[in-house]
């Protein structure tokens, strides 16, 4: 393995991950991951852009970035690219009016968008909404389309609470793009877009960006995808039982190996901000720069 300073001369700016990676939802707000709250302080302290970029879909910003301060962690609305902003945006823009398939938690992000006589689906994380009714009647409005839009706020498999592991809303889009014989648009990670529009928040290029989170595909496998490196951290959903070559073979067509994964997993995000926060103070560093207007 290359040394880590190697490995990350020129970073400049850095996105995290949430869910996984600071903390384990669950009963009671979840709980912090140990060390997470002075890795992200010791990321602020240095000359490194932070990001926090999240699937999260049954929560709405706000109430995320409260829990995360009751948590201790330093950290603003303003702060955080989540897909259901993005995926609002995208529905005035072109004039959609959705069937919503969410969780009641994240439902007051959607209070300025028409939901009348519905002209696409909106799916994320529903948790216990994700009923046979409410599935089938998303799947009547996509029938009815002469061209339906199914627009789904990321396609994690699963991820970790408290209790357990839990299914995400990938299942769930998937079982709907087989029944209607169509493409979901995925707003969230692995999604180019959705990692370009956190970069463009903090006025970074994604070959001067890491991508440190605990899914393999959707924070790995994505942010390569788009140029930056990834760390994949020993927390959260990972597992390393995982064979990753015949798990997911697509990211192995796309030149993704399995040693770049290997090398990119680590043990916690406090030892990654460690030493990302050397680099940013050190000599690997590149100059400082302005903030982003």
């Amino acid at each position: 393995m290359a040394p880590w300073g190697k490995r990350l001369a020129g970073v400049r700016g850095v996105l995290l991950d949430i869910s996984g990676v600071l903390y384990d939802s669950g009963a009671g707000g979840g709980t912090a991951i140990a060390g997470s709250v002075e890795a992200v302080a010791r990321l602020k302290r240095s000359r490194l852009k932070v990001r926090f970029c999240t699937n999260e879909s049954q929560k709405s910003r706000a109430e995320l970035v409260g829990q995360l301060r009751r948590l201790g962690f330093d950290i603003s609305e303003g702060e955080v690219t989540a897909p259901a902003p993005a995926a609002c945006q995208i529905l005035k823009e072109r004039g959609l009016r959705p069937y919503l398939l969410i969780h009641d938690g994240v439902r007051s992000e959607f209070d300025q968008i028409d939901t009348s006589n519905p002209n696409c689906v909106v799916i994320a994380d529903a948790g216990e909404s994700f009923s046979y009714q409410n599935m089938n009647n998303a799947f009547q409005v996509l029938m009815e389309l002469e061209n339906p839009v199914l627009i789904s706020l990321g396609k994690g498999r699963y991820y970790k609470e408290t209790s357990g592991l839990m299914l995400d809303v990938g299942p769930y889009m998937k079982a709907l793009e087989y029944a209607c014989g169509i493409k979901a648009e995925v707003v969230g990670k692995p999604s180019p877009e959705f990692f370009k529009s956190a970069l463009q928040a903090i006025g970074v290029e994604a070959h001067q960006a890491v991508m440190i989170g605990d899914d393999i595909v959707g924070d790995v496998g994505g942010a390569q995808r788009c140029g930056m490196r990834a760390l994949q951290v020993r927390t959260g959903k990972f597992s390393k039982s995982l064979n990753l070559s015949e798990l997911f073979p697509h990211l192995f067509k796309m030149g993704v190996t399995t040693s770049s994964l290997e090398d990119g997993r680590e043990r916690d995000v406090r030892l990654v901000s460690a030493v990302l926060g050397d680099c940013a103070g050190g000599e690997a560093a590149v100059a400082p720069y302005k903030q982003a207007q």
